[in-house]
């Protein structure tokens, strides 16, 4: 088969891919409406709800040992309002990176895992400006953050590539 393609374990179909990334657009307690009401934000790397509650987009990074890429899930954490503060203060300075990590919750509930990736520990690694930040999932026996530590091969990418695909073509 052509590496550029795998087979569907859902529909049996031969898909371009595997994508080696998904994204959430916006944490889970974002709702639309929020888009015009005071003290509400959200950009492609920001998020701040009723001016109370403080969101940051970063990369949870799964490396796949038998290609040497690395699969992404572009997910949001929550950050204390002091951690959130300094991360803007610091968003387009060189040398961010040698910022500490801020602790913080995931805040996406990553389909396909069981139990929910919602809230799982993490810390939220700065790297150099236009990169973005690092998560590290707490280290626990959650699937998720087993997959992190440990990496993954190409046939569990083609897995969740199958799952997310077909999610997101059921939804409206």
């Amino acid at each position: 088969m052509n590496t550029d393609e795998f087979a569907c374990a859902i529909c049996g179909s031969t898909h371009s891919g595997p994508p080696l990334s998904f994204a959430a657009p916006a944490p889970e307690f974002w709702r639309p409406e929020m888009a015009e009401a005071d003290g509400c934000l959200l950009d492609s790397d920001l998020c701040v709800i009723s001016g109370e509650r403080f969101f940051i987009r970063g990369l949870i990074e799964l490396p796949v040992w038998d290609t040497g890429d690395v699969f992404t899930y572009s997910m949001w954490v929550s950050l204390s309002r002091q951690n959130f503060t300094r991360a803007v203060d610091v968003w387009e300075e060189p040398g961010r990176e040698t910022e500490p990590p801020y602790f913080g919750w995931l805040s996406n509930e990553i389909g396909g895992y069981e139990p929910s990736t919602l809230n799982l520990k993490t810390m939220v690694h700065t790297r150099p400006v236009g990169q973005p930040p690092y998560i590290e999932l707490e280290p626990t026996g959650h699937p998720l953050a087993i997959e992190q530590r440990a990496g993954i091969f190409r046939s569990r990418v083609e897995e969740i590539a199958s799952f997310h695909l077909h999610r997101l073509e059921s939804q409206p």
